[in-house]
């Protein structure tokens, strides 16, 4: 059973919630389970088939008195259709007009200073001179300067504890307001204006000096003196115009806006749930055209020839009075409703929403930077995003254009030539979804291209959640309407509700600061329940915020709420409730609030309506492989972005000894990081750490270039906070096995990967193969190859010069180790048999493996005993291996005399269980006997592939290749975040 609650106030009222259940109370009937989401989606419930029959009476379509249903107070209607008292009486126009009137609205962010009225004034009239059809009438809304109204609200604030100061911050703001003025026009113009305004404020001055009497500020007071930023704002406007030499002047909409108001007071600044305020369209329609046969007749607008001039009206936005004739407004940010109000009033033909952006955007840019306009929205996706907090649009805006078709357009006054986004048309109602359903071009758009379900992403900060659960309670009929109406009673604004089978558990999400109340009134109104456990326990989860996707492309689309939930859960963002309308054009979780920002990003990148970003940290940022996959980096952004809609994002970097970071998460300049780093603060592994955690995109790598075991020890950390780690550190992969153990269990444990792959073949893809095998079926008998770009290098090239020669050459191409002795000695390849043998299933540790060292006996202890800086250890470490050239030729030239050449191979020998690491001398029919310098080779030899190996083999040494391997690890872990969802 679904009831659409038609209208912009029914979204907010729990009273109406209460009746529905109410209703089905009354009835002796019992619900499965309801849910409701915010804004103007409709209301379901489930009940039992033979139970409908009754649901489907005059009941439902009549008001209904109960004796436990809320009172119904005057303006509080059931249910509240669009064409309700919208009985208008229509403008006459001159017969020389051709065009419908143009209404242009305007923020006080738009109108801050004097640069700016001129900016919104000259647009004005390049707006009225028409599209190439002739002059249009127009019709401006302003609101306050900005600012503006903070400051009368200071003034009233301050006139509860010193009135002096309430003078002073009155004096600041009529000089700020006439200063603007005496800059926009000469004082012929000015003058009368001012007066106006210095008159105003004593009228504020006698409003507001009896409140210290009462020691309280009664809501028509804070309306009435915040109002006069609007009027100022308007007067100033005008001058402007008048300067110009057009056809202007202005109308203060007190003298013409009636309204009922069922608010109290101003509302908070950028609420979201406003709609308690409706005009009385046909005393309003009538007042306007009283104004135009009088004010404008007088200012000659009904003689001007419309194919040549047009009048400009500027009109205050925000302000109204009540039928008593008490100054009221629309509430915090209604001039966007001032706007569509006197639009509906003045037959126009468009509405002009300017704003300092470039439309409605599919996200709040502050939060997900990779959000971008809309092009067109339709009235009930626009009211959605609205209710859910869009700062670019008033909740009730859109609903007096929408009876007649009205479109509203939302542009960037400082890029007025873009075309921002146009608002239009309705969404198919319930009733006439499934043949909407049936008629959509399902999947595609006209050039083929996939369409985007979704039209945006917002959320409601501040809220909490109010929870009812217990198992006694599983089918005893009327616990929900004993909660929605204690909920009523309190006045609670209910954002969302959520009901678990046969009302085990409701839950509700309310403003945050309503929370405790809602807390209370549930505990008042099952205080029996709790007493006796039949109710389990109330309970209250603050700190919250609900999280919406919006489109009615869902409607048309199967899997959005799975991909939804997908995009969340990578995130790491635990969903505390969730909901979705029975019109499916919205689906509404609630989140823990820290999470919002990473929950917006990562669902805006699932529905591809950005790329995914991936947010990097690098460690040994200036090693030469980290230099050269920067530059890798660098140079493939641009294809990376606009062929894999993918892009990386370097938010922190550091060395050994310093660090730096980029504290809002935006990405450094590549190029920079290098520069950045020589004045970084000092490396600290535990803030590196703390910086990523924080970083609010829901992709996050750390690359390590390092081959530093403290590093290694913070894999864990990372991978549990959902942080993939990609790295050239064989010391995870060859650690102690209870290390790999942890960092192989916590992969995977939040959705994070841990990519490893160049630790043994650098660009060579040799983990992943034997990956493959295994999860294929294949058994892995043994594994063995040349393993190291260094060694291969130096043996080959030894066999026509001196091994010592053959090392320092591999030094300077920067084929080596940091410290080359890891490389001689063997230890290099022992790490990547270590790192093999693992994934092959084996369980080792680093003395489990025979190595054989390059490096004498007779030497050793001499090799391990040299000490300095780099450049002193590589030098002395050539000198000493001078000692070994003779005795290392004649093993060179005894292997020649048998037609072989002498490799270094890593063995892992699977099925005995043991590795080991070599110099092996082999003959032609070696696949290693062909080996090139600087080439690694490794076979495998299953049970797939026996007798014949499957082999690999390509470069294995050098910066460049090992940055290319983790580059692809980089873009394979990308290609998974996008293919995901």
């Amino acid at each position: 059973v679904q009831t659409a609650m038609v209208g912009h106030r029914a979204a907010k009222w729990s009273g109406l919630t209460c009746l529905l259940l109410a209703l089905i109370s009354s009835q002796g009937l019992r619900m499965s389970d309801a849910f409701s989401v915010p804004g103007l989606s409709p209301f379901r419930l489930r009940v039992n088939s033979e139970s409908v029959r009754s649901l489907n009476t005059p009941a439902l379509r009549t008001p209904l008195r109960t004796p436990h249903s809320p009172r119904l107070q005057r303006n509080q209607p059931l249910m509240v259709a669009a064409k309700a008292s919208t009985t208008i009486t229509r403008l006459e126009m001159p017969e020389s007009n051709k065009n419908a009137w143009e209404v242009h609205k305007f923020g006080g962010a738009s109108l801050a200073d004097a640069g700016l009225y001129r900016t919104v004034g000259d647009l004005l009239i390049e707006e009225s001179k028409g599209r190439g059809d002739g002059t249009v009438p127009t019709m401006a809304i302003v609101s306050a300067m900005g600012g503006m109204t903070d400051l009368l609200i200071g003034v009233v604030d301050n006139a509860l504890i010193d009135m002096a100061k309430a003078e002073e911050a009155l004096e600041l703001a009529i000089q700020r307001q006439v200063g603007t003025l005496k800059e926009l026009a000469p004082p012929e113009i000015t003058d009368p204006i001012e007066a106006n305004i210095r008159r105003d404020g004593q009228d504020i001055l006698n409003v507001v000096r009896s409140l210290r009497l009462i020691r309280t500020v009664p809501s028509v007071n804070m309306e009435l003196v915040t109002g006069f930023g609007e009027i100022w704002s308007a007067q100033t406007l005008n001058a402007y115009l008048q300067t110009k030499d057009v056809p202007c002047t202005w109308m203060d909409a007190r003298e013409v806006l009636i309204v009922e108001s069922s608010l109290d007071g101003l509302g908070e600044k950028g609420s979201a749930s406003t709609g308690g305020v409706t005009p009385l369209w046909d005393v309003t329609s009538k007042r306007v055209i009283n104004w135009w046969s009088e004010t404008g007749k007088a200012k000659g607008f009904h003689d001007l020839d419309y194919a040549k001039q047009t009048p400009i009206v500027v009109v205050t936005g925000f302000v109204a009075i009540t039928e008593a004739g008490v100054p009221t407004t629309l509430k915090r940010s209604g001039s966007d409703y001032s706007a569509t109000i006197f639009a509906k009033l003045m037959s126009a033909s468009r509405v002009t929403m300017w704003k300092n952006t470039d439309g409605v955007y599919t996200a709040d840019p502050r939060r997900v930077p990779e959000a971008f306009p809309i092009e067109s929205l339709k009235y009930d996706e626009a009211m959605e995003l609205a209710y859910f907090g869009a700062q670019v649009l008033h909740p009730s805006a859109m609903v007096p254009c929408i009876d007649d078709n009205i479109p509203v357009y939302v542009r960037n006054i400082f890029n007025p030539s873009f075309k921002g986004t146009v608002i239009q048309g309705r969404s198919p109602t319930l009733k006439d979804r499934d043949a909407a359903i049936a008629d959509h071009v399902a999947g595609t758009q006209g050039d083929g291209r996939k369409t985007v379900p979704i039209k945006g992403i917002t959320s409601i900060d501040k809220v909490a959640v109010v929870n009812l659960e217990g198992a006694s309670i599983i089918g005893v009929p009327g616990v929900a309407r004993r909660f929605m109406q204690a909920m009523s009673t309190c006045n609670i604004n209910v954002l969302m509700i959520t009901q678990a089978s046969s009302e085990h558990s409701i839950c509700v999400a309310v403003p945050d600061n309503q929370g405790p109340a809602a807390l209370a009134a549930l505990e008042e109104s099952f205080e029996l329940e709790l007493a006796r456990s039949t109710v389990n326990s109330v309970s209250l989860l603050r700190d919250m915020s609900v999280v919406a996707i919006i489109g009615e492309g869902m409607a048309f689309t199967p899997g959005v709420s799975s991909t939804f939930m997908r995009a969340l859960a990578t995130a790491g963002v635990n969903v505390r409730a969730i909901a979705q309308g029975s019109s499916e054009r919205q689906v509404a979780v609630v989140v823990n609030s820290e999470d919002t920002t990473r929950a917006l990003r990562s669902v805006h990148q699932a529905f591809t309506l950005s790329g995914t970003v991936v947010s990097v940290g690098m460690i040994g940022a200036t090693s030469k492989v980290a230099s050269e996959l920067i530059s890798m980096l660098e140079r493939q952004e641009g294809y990376l972005r606009e062929n894999l809609s993918f892009e990386v994002k370097m938010v922190a970097a550091c060395t050994r000894d310093k660090w730096v970071k980029d504290d809002k998460w935006l990405g450094m300049k590549l190029n920079g990081v290098s520069d950045a780093l020589k004045d970084g603060e000092t490396m600290d592994l535990e803030k590196f750490t703390e910086h990523m955690e924080n970083d609010i995109h829901p992709h996050r790598v750390v690359i390590d270039c390092t081959q530093s075991s403290r590093v290694a020890n913070f894999y864990d950390t990372w991978l549990r906070s959902g942080i993939h780690v990609i790295g050239m550190n064989k010391l995870v992969g060859a650690g102690p096995q209870d290390r790999f153990n942890t960092v192989k269990k916590a992969a995977g444990s939040k959705a994070s990967q841990w990519l490893n792959e160049c630790t043994v073949g650098a660009a060579l893809p040799v983990l992943y193969t034997i990956k493959d095998l295994l999860q294929t079926g294949d058994k892995i008998n043994l594994v063995q190859g040349s393993l190291s770009g260094s060694l291969s290098y130096m043996l080959k090239t030894a066999e026509k010069e001196p091994l010592s020669q053959a090392l320092e050459k591999a030094i300077k191409l920067g084929f080596c180790e940091s410290d080359p002795r890891t490389d001689l000695s063997g230890l290099d390849v022992a790490r990547k048999v270590m790192t093999l043998a693992r994934e092959a299933g084996m369980s080792l540790e680093l003395e489990d493996v025979e190595v054989e060292s390059l490096v004498p006996a007779s030497i050793a202890a001499k090799m391990d005993a040299i000490q300095g800086t780099k450049a002193e250890v590589t030098a002395q470490v050539v000198e000493l291996m001078k000692t070994v050239d003779d005795e290392w030729q004649k093993r060179v030239d005894a292997a020649k005399k048998e037609d072989k050449v002498l490799r270094h191979v890593g063995i892992v020998d699977v099925a005995n269980g043991k590795a080991r690491v070599e110099v092996q001398a082999v003959d032609k029919m070696n696949p290693l006997y062909r080996l090139k310098a600087q080439e690694n080779l490794c076979e495998f030899h299953t049970a797939r592939y026996d007798p014949d190996p499957l082999i690999m083999k390509g470069p294995g040494a050098a910066p460049d290749i090992t940055a290319s391997g983790i580059f692809a690890d980089l873009i394979r872990l990308g290609r998974t975040l996008i293919y995901q969802f």
